[in-house]
């Protein structure tokens, strides 16, 4: 797997096969590593979600809740590997790729070859719409960003663009919108920290408090000095 990723930096298969190995092997910080990588080229792997849940398990029992301190660095994927890696996920509008695309193992992705280059360029457009839809939001126009991230995830499904989107319906005051936005990010990421905040904060508007303490003490299992979790915990135990 080390040579065939010095060959292909990041590539999907050899990065879970390590993984996969060195949680045969026990060495549960490197297979977290490469679990968390894999899910930075694609974040809708599920091998790789699962692999990540039974990594922070183990290491939470071995380490206790200081386990991401003892952790080796994650490296950052540079989006041009994840350009070149990223084929649309079930269901999605160009989940019609020709067969070529989606050969391979279960949970897997195929890099992209002369035949798919119209979801390359998809993959593409997705990410300069949610770059445009980050730009307005800093400029403060938070409904004309919603419409970006909407025509963004039309090409691309991606936890980013779905976390950024309830950001802009939170501020909008739309609650609803904002707690499904969060779910779906968190089906594709189960433990995404800003999904798990911001759908807290969009129940508590809601009036649903329980479900909004249940993601912040999920929230808090990950990053159990989150200050702004513990802030929000209790303005609802005061509610």
């Amino acid at each position: 797997c080390r040579s065939a990723l010095d060959l292909v930096p990041f590539g999907i298969k050899p990065l879970l096969r390590r993984a996969a190995a060195y949680e045969a092997l026990e060495r549960y910080q490197l297979a977290y590593v490469d679990y968390k990588t894999a899910l930075q080229v694609d974040c809708s792997i599920q091998a790789a979600h699962d692999g990540v849940n039974r990594m922070t398990k183990a290491l939470l029992e071995k380490d206790g809740v200081n386990w991401r301190q003892k952790l080796p660095p994650i490296p950052t994927v540079p989006v041009s590997a994840q350009t070149r890696w990223s084929i649309p996920s079930a269901g999605a509008p160009e989940a019609n790729t020709p067969a070529t695309a989606s050969q391979g193992e279960p949970g897997e992705s195929v890099p992209l070859g002369p035949a798919q280059s119209p979801t390359a360029a998809g993959t593409e457009r997705a990410r300069t719409l949610k770059e445009e839809g980050n730009e307005l939001v800093k400029k403060g126009n938070h409904k004309k960003a919603v419409e970006k991230y909407t025509e963004s995830l039309k090409l691309k499904q991606e936890c980013a663009t779905y976390t950024n989107r309830a950001l802009c319906y939170l501020n909008l005051k739309q609650y609803k919108e904002a707690v499904q936005d969060c779910t779906e990010a968190l089906r594709l990421d189960p433990t995404n920290v800003k999904a798990l905040y911001r759908r807290a904060q969009a129940l508590k508007e809601l009036k649903d408090y329980k479900s909004s303490i249940a993601d912040i003490k999920s929230l808090l299992k990950t990053e159990p000095k989150n200050t702004a979790a513990l802030r929000l915990l209790q303005e609802l135990n005061r509610a």
